[in-house]
């Protein structure tokens, strides 16, 4: 019989063993947490002590340093005979992976050799500017200034130590009390007062710990002297040593970069309307070849190749060759093709080249789905292949690695050693960089990569192809050629199907044909025939309701009868997108009655599952079942043998709530052909090359998590992309079912014939990446986001920074050079620091405030403002019109001005002319004066209303809220559409000599008499105060209006405005200050401060700091090396972890309550939860620990409305949970 241990004994029985025997764990717990049960009288047994024994000499003991040379031999290269020893000189000695981002350095253990690991360094990224020897030297050898360079408060602690000049007594308060008394007593009465710190400080001084510090000219002068030694030392050893013989080796690290960019781009698009004619010249010895050559294909399709179709062979072929002749040469290559293009044969090429060079290729993926069927595919072709995704772990140690990019972007922080021999990195369905939640990853891989890694990107047709590739190429530093495909290569044609079943089931009309022509007629037609179904009440034609929603039974009969229509067609194999993962369960469950397979089919797809399901899942999830509970095996049992059901009749579903083994079969009987109708959500044509020849839309509205919405053109594309098979199909075909109405033709046209959506940057700072940096420190977050697509146009114009900053400050060495002319040089400078911080502050407040409603009714037609704009300085300007433009308000206005000074016919000013104050874009250098240039000797005029001598003119002006100095509460009845007509037609130069209109003549004469009366203190004008009536409430728009109000007071009161020549001087001052302002200005965009994500990061910093995972010099710290080694979501788990909040629970509820951060799907379905799972959660608010930083500790109150569906489902639930004080500081920040 077969022995029976403990484990098998407690198995056998059903409540484990017997009470008579003692529970070890209680006994253990009681041991360790209740010391008064211990024994009171041999207590010698109850608790022992070893005493450690000194060594003193082990402190004397440290490591060896490493090697810096070697010994190599030399061998006879015919006989192998040893001939000589010599030694070499190493690099980068003593550098591993957890001190050095050197491709040289030391590898790490195999365990690490893949995925790699949190403590590692990444690899030096390629386009970062690498320390040069002598920086390294500098560094190293640079003494430490101890006068300034040393901290005041050391690390971890609130406060220091501050001391006194002599750099080693301490100041106290007692010391500070001792110097601001004038009275120091040596003696009180007899007594002397002995100091015994300063005896200590003595003894201290007589051992030498306080001699005066080297002269700072010799502390300068011995590191000079030093490192000239260094290098003549350094050059007689080049000398020496003996030089390695030359081995023709592979080296991957030389790549064919160029030394600059050709026309001031890095990228450049390649010509494929030529033909390449030379090709195999080129590359005699091809590292793969395929059996659909040119010529080859088109024998095999030449029993209906036409002339169109050939064209577009031989264009498809010509795009891929000039793809593989810049793969050969190890260049950059950006592939925009088509979809169903062939785009995977440059991928191929280049896994096949790295096979070849005996070094690795990643190819990168952005769903799962197209991860796994790219591993069947490139397993057959290439055999060592590997697969690494969150649910497969494959040969990962393979020479092509297909991974998703996350998994790519892991490896690259971690330091994976693969990096070490990567040769090319495949970016497939590249375009996906547009989406908003991982789109960032593309960014930051892309920026990681090493310089020696050769980037390959695939992608749709985009319109901004170039400029993508040229910030690729920018940010690596190595030319990025593009090349595109002019057209399809099977074309598509798309129709409209407005059938219902029965006799209507053959309604398709044609929308959009082959040329791309939308047409209008089969439009019209398909209308008509939804209208027709209005007015028919015959039970044959369909439902009688068309426009309400169909029910269940009529969708089936609807779907029934267009299956039926297909196949007479000969339109299958079908793929149905289905914008719903819910709607995909329930469409395919009510056709039971339809039959697409043939005999062999059903056998096919019998034995296929016997061999997949029986086997896989027997060795997989076997297990799994045995754990769960009989219901859940019994749900997980349904789910196979109704896919098995479904597959039998030829009927398929493919979405991420399937299982992912049934997803597999589902994929690889598709490509066998034995599914005939698959139905799939929208991430099924995301690059997966499982062609149709037809693709139906069960809708074109979509919700993307926001809202309900219609198809985006590139959306829609990529769906439609997926019909046509090529070499099999001449066209393809893309219906749209129309179930209720159909939809509307301008919304069809936008989405048909729309333009795509330009590549755009979703970069966006994760506390993930900035701790990975922070915790490298070499490569710094800055040097991230300054080098993302977000920053592209921030990056290319840093020379023309550059070469303004140069020319700003020659201008301003010149003027400096000739002195300060101007006798009242600092009162107006003064002066002009003053104008400029009111304008500053005037032109951040002033576009608020009359954006509020008071100010916007007081803002009408005939209102009296007082305004400064260029020349017309402290002036009555009527308003006449208020518009809006380029989303900021402008006014229209009626000024006097002298009769001389009226502008000629052609001088309409209509045009807005904003420029703001402290950050001028034009340069300084020019002699057109800026605005405030205007306002400022405006300021100096002082508060007197500008007063027209004799016969006064006017113009009409158009001016911003920057303008609008006053609202006065006068207010003038004009007609101001008059008035504006009038004026535009007085400037047309045929009429420049026509009389004035009556009502500008009467706005004229009322405005002139306002300003005498006003001019001559007749009458007073009365302002609308903004802060009482127009009731603001934001507190720091208040502080601002305060400031400027009293800067508005300070501008009248300066003497130094009233000198007689102050245009003359001020102009000196003003030009000087102006190119100090725009040379800070300059010096700020050459910085890390005018990135536009800078904020964020500093706010984000400060979360970090206040939850403590940095120091406050950004030291990442054991919370934040705990959150390195987590994917997402990494400051709510760890905080979790680190607070002991899951210690209590079960691993399997631990995994129930975490599902809540990737769980994704919407259901209405409340989940059972079991009695403990419901306990846990109720706690677990309770047990969150509030934070005691600037913000209120949590109270578990605040959630008693969240229903425990909430707590286990909702991710936004568990991250205000965790996140709440970190939010209230980024807030508040």
């Amino acid at each position: 019989m077969p022995s029976l241990d403990s484990e098998d004994y407690d198995l056998q029985l059903p409540f484990g063993p017997p009470p008579v025997l003692p529970d070890v764990q209680k006994q253990l717990k009681e041991y360790l947490l209740c010391p008064d049960r211990l024994p009171i009288h041999d207590y010698e047994h109850a608790q022992q002590f070893w005493p450690r024994e000194s060594n003193p000499r082990s402190l004397y003991h440290c490591d060896v340093s490493s090697s810096e040379t070697v010994l190599k031999f030399d061998r006879d290269p015919s006989t192998g005979q040893l001939l000589d020893f010599r030694e070499v000189y190493l690099s980068d000695v003593g550098t591993t992976a957890k001190n050095s981002m050197s491709l040289t350095r030391a590898p790490g253990p195999m365990s690490e050799a893949t995925r790699g690991s949190a403590n590692n360094f990444p690899f030096w990224p390629g386009g970062f500017p690498e320390p040069s020897l002598q920086d390294i030297q500098l560094e190293e050898d640079t003494d430490i200034d101890f006068d300034n360079n040393l901290l005041v408060v050391p690390p971890g602690f609130n406060c220091g130590v501050e001391f006194r000049p002599d750099n080693r007594t301490p100041v106290t308060k007692e010391v500070i009390k001792a110097e601001e008394s004038t009275e120091v007593p040596e003696e009180v009465g007899n007594e002397v007062v002995v100091n015994l710190m300063e005896l200590l400080q003595r003894e201290e001084d007589f051992l030498g710990l306080w001699k005066d510090e080297i002269p700072k000219k010799q502390e300068i002068a011995c590191p000079k002297v030093y490192l000239g030694k260094t290098l003549e030392i350094d050059q007689e050893l080049d000398q020496l040593v003996p030089k390695e013989d030359i081995i023709p080796v592979l080296n991957i690290s030389e790549t064919a970069t160029v030394k600059g960019p050709t026309s001031s781009q890095w990228a450049e698009v390649i010509d494929v309307s030529e033909p390449v004619r030379d090709f195999h010249q080129k590359i005699p010895d091809m590292a793969k070849t395929w059996d659909f050559e040119l010529d080859i294909f088109q024998k095999q399709v030449g029993h209906y190749c036409q002339d169109l179709f050939t064209i577009s062979c031989i264009e498809l072929n010509i795009f891929q060759k000039q793809a593989i002749l810049k793969l050969e040469e190890h260049s950059n290559v950006f592939v925009a093709a088509h979809t169903s293009a062939g785009k995977t044969v440059v991928a191929e090429y280049a896994i096949a080249l790295s096979q070849r060079n005996k070094t690795r290729a990643v190819y990168t993926s952005p769903i799962k789905a197209l991860s796994n069927q790219k591993y069947r595919d490139f397993k057959n072709t290439f055999g060592d292949v590997g697969l690494i995704t969150g649910d497969f772990q494959i040969n990962q140690t393979a020479s092509c690695l297909i991974m998703t990019t996350e998994i790519l972007r892991s490896m690259l922080y971690r330091g994976s050693e693969v990096c070490r021999d990567l040769e090319y990195v495949i970016f497939d369905e590249v375009h996906y960089i547009n989406d908003s939640e991982r789109g960032h990853v593309w960014e930051e891989v892309l920026i990681l990569l090493p310089k020696h890694v050769s980037i390959v990107m695939l992608s749709a047709t985009v319109p901004n192809t170039l400029e993508f590739a040229g910030w690729v190429g920018r940010t690596k530093q190595k030319k990025m050629f593009v090349i595109s495909t002019p057209k399809r290569p099977v074309p598509l044609q798309h129709y409209l199907y407005t059938g219902s079943g029965g006799k209507s089931k053959s309604e398709m009309f044609l929308l959009l044909d082959q040329d791309g022509r939308f047409i209008d007629q089969g439009y019209a037609a398909a209308v008509a025939a939804k209208k027709s179904r209005e007015t028919s009440f015959k039970s044959s034609y369909g439902p009688k309701n068309p426009r309400s929603q169909l029910n269940p039974k009529q969708e089936k009969t609807m779907w029934v009868g267009l299956i039926d229509h297909l196949r007479k067609e000969d339109k299958l194999p079908v793929v149905a997108f289905t914008l719903s993962r819910n709607r995909c369960d329930q469409t395919s469950e009510s056709l039971t009655t339809v039959d697409l397979t043939t005999s062999d089919d059903k056998h096919r797809i019998r034995t296929f599952f016997q061999q997949v399901v029986v086997v896989g899942i027997k060795t997989v999830t076997v297990h799994l079942l045995c754990e769960c509970s009989c219901g859940e095996a019994n749900v997980f049992g349904k789910a196979v043998v109704k896919m098995q059901n479904l597959l039998m009749q030829g009927i398929g579903i493919h979405h991420s709530g399937i299982l992912p083994i049934l997803k597999e079969i589902v994929e690889m009987l598709f490509q066998e052909g034995k599914v005939k109708l698959l139905f799939a959500t929208e991430t099924f044509a995301m690059g997966v090359n499982m062609p149709a020849r037809t693709v139906l839309f069960d809708s074109v509205r979509k919700f993307d998590g926001i809202e309900m919405r219609n198809l985006l053109p590139a959306e829609y594309i990529q769906m439609a992309g997926r019909a046509g098979r090529r070499g099999l199909d001449k066209t393809g075909t893309v219906i749209i079912i129309c179930k209720s109405n159909v939809p509307g033709k301008l919304e069809l046209r936008e989405m048909m014939l729309g333009q795509p959506t330009l590549l755009q940057s979703k970069f966006r700072l994760t506390y993930s990446m900035i701790l990975n940096l922070l915790r490298v420190q070499k490569i710094s977050v800055e040097g991230m986001m300054s080098r993302s697509f977000k920053e592209l146009n921030h990056q290319s114009s840093q020379s023309r920074y550059k070469k303004e900053l140069k020319a700003v400050e020659e201008e301003m060495e010149r003027i400096n050079s000739a002195g300060h002319p101007v006798p009242n040089f600092d009162q107006l400078a003064e002066f002009y620091m003053s104008a400029s911080e009111f304008l500053h502050l005037w032109s951040e407040v002033r576009g608020i405030v009359l954006t509020q409603p008071r100010a916007v009714r007081e803002m009408i037609p005939g209102r009296i403002l007082l305004i400064y704009h260029r020349t017309h300085a402290n002036k009555l300007a009527l308003l006449l019109k208020s518009e809006v433009f380029r989303r900021e308000p402008v006014y229209k206005v009626l000024v006097l001005c002298n009769a001389t000074s009226m502008p000629s016919g052609g001088d309409i000013q209509l045009e807005v002319v904003r420029k703001e104050p402290l950050t001028p874009h034009s340069s300084p250098l020019e002699e057109e004066p800026s605005e405030s240039w205007y306002k400022m000797v405006g300021f100096a005029a002082g508060k007197e209303v500008f007063v027209p001598a004799g016969v006064p003119g006017h113009e009409v002006l158009t001016i911003t809220a920057f303008d609008v100095f006053e609202i006065t509460h006068f207010l003038v009845k004009v007609n101001s559409a008059l008035i504006l007509d009038d004026w535009i037609k007085r400037q047309n130069p045929r009429f420049k000599d026509a009389p004035i209109g009556q009502s500008c003549l009467q706005a004229v004469q009322e405005l002139t008499e306002l300003t005498h009366n006003i001019g001559s203190k007749t009458k007073k004008m009365e302002f609308v105060n903004v802060t009482k009536e127009m009731q603001i409430k934001d507190a720091s728009l208040l502080t601002k209006l305060a400031r400027v109000n009293e800067l508005k007071a300070q501008l009248y009161d300066f003497e130094c405005t009233r000198i007689a020549n102050f245009e003359q001087q001020f102009e000196e001052v003003f030009r000087s200050k102006q190119l100090e302002e725009k040379r800070e200005y300059l010096k700020m965009m050459q910085s890390d401060k005018s990135l536009s994500l800078y904020p964020e990061y500093m706010n984000r910093v400060n979360v970090l700091q206040a939850l403590k995972y940095v120091d406050r010099n950004n030291a990442v710290q054991l919370k934040g090396k705990v959150a390195c080694d987590i994917g997402n979501h990494e400051l709510m788990i760890t905080d979790l972890v680190y607070h002991n909040i899951l210690m209590d629970i079960q691993p399997a509820e631990i995994a129930a309550l975490l599902s809540c951060l990737v769980f994704q799907q919407r259901t209405n379905i409340k989940p059972k939860l079991i009695d403990s799972l419901k306990k846990d959660v109720c706690g677990l608010v309770a047990r969150i620990p509030g934070y005691r930083f600037r913000g209120p500790r949590l109270n578990p109150q605040h959630f008693q409305n969240i229903s425990v569906k909430q707590w286990v489902w909702n991710e936004v639930t568990l991250e205000r949970l965790i996140m709440g004080p970190a939010r209230y500081v980024l807030k508040i920040n």
